[in-house]
């Protein structure tokens, strides 16, 4: 008769996945990630496959998690043009280490492009859901008077998260609070410009 495993495997995939997003696939040892999944080498292989497999499934959970929670430190905010600069300007509040981590998901598609179908498709499926959530803010904003009526939401809300995905480059290369404020601060205006 099979031993049960004697780990919590959500727990050990937390620890993996901490190790990915701050070290990378290529830069996290096996080493490293049994020692954040307290568990042994062969209760890794046989409950999550090797590496690979591994790193696909804390991308995974770090997708879900990422895209689950992604507006909520936004808070209850009457104004969503104000939202909109909160989602922005996020990197001018966080820490230097925070910021260094950048974002998993961005991480793993710069690292494997279009090698690994299943990354790209991880990141797709992400664009596509905060996309949706811009273009709902975008709307609202509109409807709230703060942007134009004209304003097409659809090329908005892609502008804006190709703006989210600069700054979360930029900051994870090191650049200063006042430098990523900047940035925000630029980009709210010019979508307050648009027509």
């Amino acid at each position: 008769m099979a031993r049960p495993k004697e780990f919590d495997r959500d727990a050990a995939l937390a620890g993996a996945l901490e190790v990915f997003w701050a070290k990378g696939y290529e830069g996290a040892s096996t080493d490293d990630l049994l020692r954040a999944m307290k568990i042994g080498r062969q209760s890794m292989y046989d409950t999550f496959g090797d590496k690979h497999a591994l790193f696909l499934e804390s991308l995974r959970s770090y997708h879900k998690l990422d895209h689950k929670n992604f507006f909520d430190h936004l808070g209850d905010n009457p104004s969503p043009l104000k939202v909109l600069h909160g989602f922005l300007s996020i990197f001018s509040r966080r820490s230097a280490e925070e910021n260094a981590r950048g974002c998993m998901g961005i991480n793993a598609t710069t690292a494997f492009g279009r090698t690994e179908p299943e990354v790209a498709e991880l990141a797709r499926n992400t664009a596509a859901g905060v996309e949706a959530m811009l273009v709902e803010l975008v709307s609202a904003a509109q409807e709230a008077g703060e942007l134009a009526e004209t304003l097409d939401a659809g090329p908005a809300a892609g502008f804006l998260y190709a703006a989210l995905q600069g700054l979360t480059v930029r900051a994870q290369a090191g650049a200063g609070r006042a430098e990523l404020a900047d940035v925000a601060n630029f980009t709210i205006e010019a979508l307050k410009a648009m027509r």
